[in-house]
């Protein structure tokens, strides 16, 4: 099993590609944080193309105590973001169950989430640009999960 954490996103449009993109992959449930907005959302729903349909979600406000209650189910907890501690995520071994934290587009996820994950990843950038969309990174990322 696969759930994402999507935590304070500001655009509705990544929300909603997101959202296909856990279609496609078949994510198990979208847990939405902090002021990420939700299907609800026309720009959510206009790019999801009925995604938000096929894949369960619920709005879930403090994002650290969610992170919390899934280790305690024994689900692994993990971010996707660049960080001194994050490792390169070819690395990876998915264990599942399993839940990816992704985060805001310009300050990505907070510490207080971040100290509470089992572990952090990042994709390496070998061009000028520091970093992905997150829509992009969340989809590199998943692919690359259910394909190991």
């Amino acid at each position: 099993m696969i759930y994402l954490i999507l935590h304070n996103i500001r655009s509705a449009y990544n929300v909603g590609a997101i959202f296909r993109t856990a279609d496609a992959v078949g994510v198990n449930k979208i847990y939405i944080g902090g002021y990420t907005p939700t299907p609800e959302n026309p720009k959510v729903a206009k790019t999801s193309l009925g995604a938000e349909n096929s894949v369960k979600w619920e709005k879930y406000f403090n994002t650290w105590k969610l992170v919390e209650e899934l280790k305690s189910n024994k689900i692994k907890v993990v971010a996707l973001e660049q960080s001194k501690e994050s490792q390169d995520y070819k690395k990876f071994k998915p264990k599942f169950p399993l839940a990816v934290v992704v985060g805001n587009e310009v300050k990505g996820i907070s510490e207080n989430i971040l100290k509470r994950v089992d572990s952090t990843w990042h994709i390496p950038m070998r061009g000028k640009k520091e970093s992905l969309n997150v829509m992009v990174a969340t989809g590199v990322f998943l692919f690359d999960i259910i394909d190991r």
